[in-house]
């Protein structure tokens, strides 16, 4: 092990001067040379090993936060010493790849750090920031065919009656403000705004009687989606085999446009006056009803990976609107009651760097029937309304400084009740 010499200005000083005494007779060029050499020796030794000390404080800082999975504050590296008034000497290696105060060891070591909180932040909460502000543009393509035959089979191989394909095809953009208050070490609180707009194009073949023909309309809307309002409460933190646990519970409103109650455009009819083809005039922005959900999220740190998962329930509460019919002719008031759903995911994530990180991960949301009753009738399930949207997502985190991170996500659908892929981008600011 060396032994370091710690030798302050006055010190330097004192050695000099004491030499001076020590010679007792009377100075020679030679003599000044040689104990100017020395103190130069001295000061650019003393130099050497206070950078070595920051550098071995750094590998130190560094290896803690790995291991134990956050970084401690620890002390600040000793401060540089003042310079010693003498002759012009030889500048010393520049000593700016290491940290020279506490305030710059302290961002080294969250940098270290950074891109398991950039994940931790997109799949549970980051608990170690004060206050976020994340806005967020999202994509999302759906297709959607399938053929309609209204008709009978003659002699089980022959079909009689009208074949009509239908499509539909949705392209939407949401914008969505979140905040995120971290109340304690161990609660945040979350809101969000989502702003939508949408353009859906339908079509539909058989249009005149005709198979060939096809009839098509497009109807858009925009406005402000259902507000979101949720919490996260750390159950347990990340420590040895246990991953950090997170429980999330929160409750959206209904400020939406709801789909139900709207206003038809009829396309086309038939010769006795039966709709055959009608769209809604504008295109709802929310589900119309008040929704409730729990969940549960885990992330585990296993350098250079990061693996999480989440599962969760979403219930819909029973509402009652004016008009439930599609029929535009009609007007039929009674309750909707969404269908529950459940939701559950997992993922990995790899830390390229301080800065940057890429995931890869499985979603999936499985819903039940939906049922509606007319006033004074009977509860009946609407055949169709169930549900199974599975994604594969793509992630790239990017932290263009130390509070603000760049988030791109592609989503890519697996089953047909999944968008054909979504792709966002999100920008947290943390505080």
């Amino acid at each position: 092990m060396h032994t370091i010499m710690r030798f302050t200005p006055l010190a330097l000083a004192a050695l000099a001067t004491t030499a001076f005494a020590q010679a007792g007779a009377p100075v020679q060029d030679a003599d000044v040379q040689a104990l100017a050499s020395q103190l130069e020796q001295l000061k650019a030794n003393y130099a050497q090993e206070v950078r070595r000390l920051r550098e071995l404080d750094m590998q130190v800082q560094a290896m803690q936060a790995r291991v134990s999975g956050r970084a401690a504050v620890a002390p600040g590296p000793a401060e540089a010493p003042a310079p010693v008034p003498s002759a012009p000497t030889a500048v010393p290696p520049s000593s700016e790849a290491y940290a020279s105060t506490a305030a710059e060891a302290q961002q080294a070591r969250q940098e270290a750090r950074r891109s398991v909180d950039d994940v931790k932040q997109q799949q549970s909460a980051l608990f170690s920031r004060r206050f976020t502000v994340e806005n967020s543009l999202t994509y999302a393509r759906y297709d959607r065919k399938q053929l309609t035959l209204n008709g009978f089979l003659a002699l089980d191989a022959i079909f009689l009656g009208n074949i009509a394909i239908e499509n539909v095809e949705s392209d939407s953009i949401t914008y969505n403000l979140a905040a995120r208050w971290g109340v304690s070490r161990n609660l945040t609180l979350n809101l969000d705004v989502p702003y939508l707009a949408r353009r859906t194009v339908y079509q539909k073949g058989g249009a005149g009687g005709a198979a060939a023909a096809i009839a098509q309309e497009e109807t858009s809307g925009n406005g402000i989606g259902d507000i979101g309002l949720s919490a996260n409460y750390r159950l347990f933190g990340e420590r040895g085999w246990r991953p950090e646990t997170v429980l999330t519970a929160g409750v959206t409103a209904p400020t939406g446009r709801a789909p139900y109650g709207l206003d038809w455009r009829v396309i086309e009819r038939d010769d006795d006056d039966y709709i055959r083809f009608a769209v809604p005039a504008e295109q709802p922005t929310g589900n119309g009803v008040w929704q409730a959900n729990v969940g549960v999220s885990m992330v585990k740190t296993a350098d250079p990976a990061i693996l999480f998962a989440n599962a969760g329930y979403v219930h819909s509460f029973v509402r009652g609107f004016d008009d439930i019919d599609s029929n535009p002719d009609t007007v039929n008031p009674g309750e909707v009651k969404l269908g529950g759903s459940v939701y559950f995911g997992a993922g990995v994530a790899f830390a390229f760097n301080e800065r940057t990180s890429l995931s890869l991960s499985f979603s999936d949301r499985i819903g039940a029937r939906a049922s509606t009753r007319y006033k004074g009738g009977q509860w009946v399930k609407v055949i169709g309304s169930d549900s199974n949207a599975a994604s594969l997502n793509l992630g790239v985190t990017y932290a263009l400084n130390s509070h603000t991170t760049l988030v791109t996500l592609l989503g890519i659908g697996l089953t047909p009740d999944a968008p054909d892929f979504t792709l966002a981008f999100k920008i947290p600011y943390m505080l």
